[in-house]
């Protein structure tokens, strides 16, 4: 299977840039292409980055029709509040599936698609006593939810009608030094907030363990969703105390007046991010090791400590910067 052409949508993103760096050490990759509207967010070796707006359509078919991929690994998706805005966010993301998707499935050399979802597809958490697996009904309650859920109808479409492999990569939250991460700019703020009435668990996923499982999923195409989600899970007051940050407790009107102040201090708390701090965010990705024979590295509780222990500012000195 030597000399696959991987397409990589969304590699200018920090996810998008890790997998495409760890799929140039793979041997049974050839060439890589990838598509985004920022440029990668760090050095690659071997793989063509093209800069376009997925509006543009026509330019995205022709280089896609050109480049011919074996795999598409779709990861433009674009998380509310996280680089965008929740509208800007929708539109991105709903774009990026139509133009990117339907440019790969007139290929004739397409063998399998990996998309991005998450996990908030399954709707609104219940705390530490619900683990939905893959067979769980999905039921998005928030607009991230449904964003991943329509990225899934389309892939899934799309496979059925030229018959590849699809594969849906559901992740956990994704936390990384570099990920911009709505829960994770509220978590590192001097003062959080947290539901006193239901202060649930939720679990995690850190950035490397993400990637990882992308490129075993684009390796070995298996049919259907995967979780992805690492081991453990932490409640937002532990997260809280973990980073020794002041606990602010609220009851219910306040969170309107608390969700405005973390916007205008540069967290914004999106509607799926509000749920997994009311109801918590909890799967079950036991079939992840199953199906692809790996298995999370980093714990949810190492993956919080270590979002505490991340510089805000990394300082290089002159004499190293020349």
């Amino acid at each position: 299977m030597r000399g696959q052409r991987v397409l990589v949508s969304g590699m200018g993103g920090e996810l998008g840039s890790l997998v495409a760096s760890l799929l140039e050490a793979e041997p049974w990759v050839g060439s890589i292409l990838g598509i985004d509207i920022d440029p990668p967010r760090r050095r690659l070796h071997r793989s063509e980055f093209h800069l376009i707006d997925p509006r543009d359509r026509p330019r995205i078919v022709d280089l896609v029709a050109r480049f011919d991929p074996h795999v598409l690994v779709h990861l433009a998706v674009w998380e509310p509040d996280a680089r965008a805005g929740t509208n800007l966010a929708k539109r991105l993301t709903c774009d990026s599936a139509t133009s990117i998707i339907s440019a790969a499935a007139e290929c004739p050399s397409l063998q399998a698609i990996v998309v991005r979802s998450g996990i908030e597809i399954y709707g609104r958490g219940r705390g530490a006593l619900t683990r939905p697996d893959e067979d769980a009904p999905t039921h998005p309650t928030s607009e991230y939810g449904r964003m991943v859920a329509a990225i899934e109808t389309t892939a899934h479409s799309v496979g059925s009608r030229v018959g590849v492999a699809v594969s849906a990569l559901r992740l956990a939250p994704v936390l990384g030094p570099h990920v911009p991460s709505p829960l994770g700019r509220a978590l590192r703020q001097p003062v959080v907030p947290f539901s006193m009435m239901a202060d649930s668990a939720f679990a995690v996923t850190i950035d490397s363990d993400a990637a990882r499982a992308f490129v075993a999923a684009a390796e070995q195409r298996p049919q259907g969703p995967l979780n992805v989600v690492a081991p453990g899970a932490i409640t937002t007051l532990q997260a809280i105390w973990r980073g020794r940050r002041l606990p602010l407790p609220l009851f219910g009107p306040e969170w309107r007046f608390a969700r405005h102040v973390s916007h205008v201090l540069g967290a914004p708390l999106p509607e799926h991010v509000m749920e997994l701090i009311h109801r918590g965010r909890l799967a079950d990705g036991s079939r992840l090791t199953s199906t692809l024979g790996i298995k999370p590295q980093v714990t949810t509780q190492q993956a919080i400590d270590r979002l505490f222990a991340w510089e805000a500012i990394v300082r290089i000195p002159s004499s190293q910067a020349a």
